[in-house]
């Protein structure tokens, strides 16, 4: 299995040092969609081995093909406004091909349709309880069941609905991993009431947009867009485009017994890195050398502690998470070089949310997403490190953390010569809290540090080998860091009630 697993680092390494090195060399600069082609060119070496369905490899390889070509044709780059909805164009059309090849399925999406408006109670519970942050600061779309996310009420509702339960499994995976629209369940609940509507028909409202976004998830997403006010390009040109490129491709992966839970979720979490993860955005926050050191510390330490444990990989999930894990460790063990941890970073951005609840009631309703991922990463690097250091004692031996029993290899943070000289980066006697900073505009955008790249392509490789088994959402205690250390909210979890 040693293969496997080399050939699973080595395809995710290639895929984060596609985005990290291309952003290293053009950042400060103009985007053009032509960036990106270093990401497509190391996505297209991927390859089935040993007991691996290609049919799932190829949703991955042809998905970020298909959104290349595409969004190729119809532009040149994409403002920074719009560049986080590109993950977003996909599983609308795969959710259509499915409904279009097996009208079971399209029964069944009909059906969860026709349920959404006999669970008004239960909806009009949640987003209200999202606009007031009864659940502090979480994921609305959430690659879990946490409280408040969307993937949590659609498993509740899921569970009021007479279909197949390999149906209710590929809906709620498509609004997970899976991305079915931009939209967050909540959002226009609170612009409706901001906006004087009563609550009732508020609640009613955002009963009939739940509803649009599974009756028709293309124009639903359009319709969105339209409102976002998105001009980088025709999303209904790039969604329509998209779904006759990847028809082919999900029919065989049908014809192959993949879950369908499986084909809306792995085109949709690959494609991101093509003009999101490498961005004018990405350009722009990575004209601070000390971010970039962040993000590039981060890569090699994951690189370096891969390659250490290879061969001592017993199952196809431990190089995921040594991946995390070590990523987790890396981003601790820089705040901590800085005076901070994780309980005192949760703290301070838990307390943060509560009061940008009360600034802008109408906030996104993906506001927090981005910081809550970054807390649950720092919290279990916290978890890991602390462990490490109370080994360690007093001793003044080299400090190495172990994930799952893997040794972590946290050297090349001190082999970085920005993050081991802050002082270049601030007034030189007082540069005491550079790197924190650093950490502080990342936790706005974890995507490379978590890493989504290594994650997406991991994951594919783990469901090629098991196809028949829908991966999302993470049907597991996710240990969210402001439910374990601030928020009282463990018992609004849904993981152990997963469909």
């Amino acid at each position: 299995m040693s293969e496997l697993y080399q050939k699973m680092i080595d395809e995710a390494m290639m895929a984060q040092r596609a985005d990290v090195e291309t952003v290293k060399k053009k950042r400060g600069q103009t985007f053009q969609i032509s960036d990106t082609k270093a990401y497509l060119d190391v996505v297209n070496k991927m390859k089935a081995v040993q007991n691996q369905a290609q049919s799932v490899i190829d949703l991955h390889v042809k998905s970020v093909n298909a959104h290349y070509e595409t969004l190729s044709s119809l532009t040149k780059a994409v403002r920074p406004e719009d560049d986080p909805f590109v993950e977003h164009y996909q599983t609308p059309p795969i959710l259509e091909i499915l409904g279009e090849e097996d009208s079971g399925f399209k029964k069944s999406l009909s059906d969860f349709v026709a349920a959404i408006p006999r669970s008004e109670a239960l909806i009009g519970l949640e987003v209200a309880r999202r606009y007031g942050g009864f659940y502090g600061p979480t994921c609305v779309v959430d690659f879990a069941l946490i409280p408040g996310s969307t993937s949590n009420i659609v498993n509740r509702i899921l569970q009021t609905v007479d279909i197949p339960a390999h149906h209710k499994q590929a809906i709620l995976a498509a609004k997970s991993w899976g991305m079915n629209t931009s939209y967050g369940f909540g959002e226009v609940f609170a612009k409706q009431i901001e906006a004087g509507k009563t609550l009732s028909q508020a609640s009613e409202m955002e009963v009939e947009m739940i509803q649009a976004i599974y009756r028709e998830p293309i124009e639903a997403q359009a319709r969105l867009m339209d409102e976002a006010g998105h001009s980088s390009f025709d999303v209904r040109k790039y969604m329509h485009e998209y779904k006759r490129r990847m028809a082919p491709v999900v029919r065989a992966a049908m014809d192959d017994g993949v879950h369908y839970g499986n084909i809306v979720t792995v085109p949709a979490y690959c494609v991101g890195d093509i003009s999101h993860h490498i961005s004018q955005s990405t350009f722009n926050m990575c004209k601070d050398d000390v971010i970039m050191a962040c993000i590039e510390a981060a890569t090699e330490v994951m690189q370096s502690t891969l390659n250490r444990a290879v061969s001592s990989f017993k199952n196809e999930y431990q190089p995921l998470s040594l991946a995390t894990g070590a990523a987790a460790c890396t981003v601790e063990r820089i705040l901590e070089l800085d005076g901070f941890n994780a309980p005192m970073v949760v703290d301070l951005l838990t307390k943060r949310f509560h009061n940008f609840v009360q600034l802008y009631p109408t906030r996104s309703a993906a506001a927090e997403l981005h910081n809550c991922d970054f807390m649950d990463m720092i919290y279990r690097g916290w978890k890991i490190m602390d462990r490490t250091m109370r080994a360690r004692n007093g001793q003044k031996t080299k400090l190495v953390p172990r994930v799952s029993g893997f040794a972590v290899d946290l050297d090349p943070i001190e082999a970085n010569q920005v993050l081991m000289n802050p002082q270049r980066y601030a007034y030189p006697g007082c540069a005491i809290t550079v790197r924190f900073s650093a950490l502080m505009r990342l936790a706005d955008y974890p995507c490379l540090l978590t890493s989504e790249p290594v994650t997406a392509t991991m994951m594919t490789n783990i469901i090629a080998l098991h196809k028949e088994v829908p991966a999302a959402p993470a049907r597991t205690c996710k240990d969210c860091a402001a439910a374990s250390l601030m928020d009282f909210r463990h018992a609004y979890c849904q993981y152990k009630e997963a469909v």
